[in-house]
């Protein structure tokens, strides 16, 4: 069991990172559902094959669900690191003032 730290029970900085994090979720859901539409558009579930080997044997609506999770992970992960990246030094998790980028 981890020691508890100050910020743990700071009721503030829990809503600021729940809305952080909902502040990159949601637009990603809604990003990969739009992508996911575009995708089989164009794109047959039934006619996927792993890497040139034989057709994936999974029912359409797994398809589409395993696509979907993908999407939203890696649109999602593009968001947390953009959000990161433009974070001020001062607002990182370490508390701790960083060098900052180069230049």
């Amino acid at each position: 069991m981890r020691p508890r730290r100050r910020d743990d029970c700071n009721p503030a900085k829990n809503d600021s990172m729940k809305q952080r994090a909902l502040q990159i979720l949601w637009p990603a859901f809604l990003m990969a559902g739009v992508l996911e539409m575009l995708v089989f558009a164009v794109v047959d579930p039934a006619e996927l094959h792993w890497f040139g080997g034989p057709a994936i044997d999974w029912p359409r609506q797994a398809i589409y669900s395993v696509t979907f999770l993908i999407f939203w992970m890696l649109i999602s992960t593009a968001g947390a690191l953009t959000a990161l990246l433009s974070t001020p030094d001062s607002e990182t998790a370490s508390g701790a003032k960083g060098r900052g980028w180069p230049g």
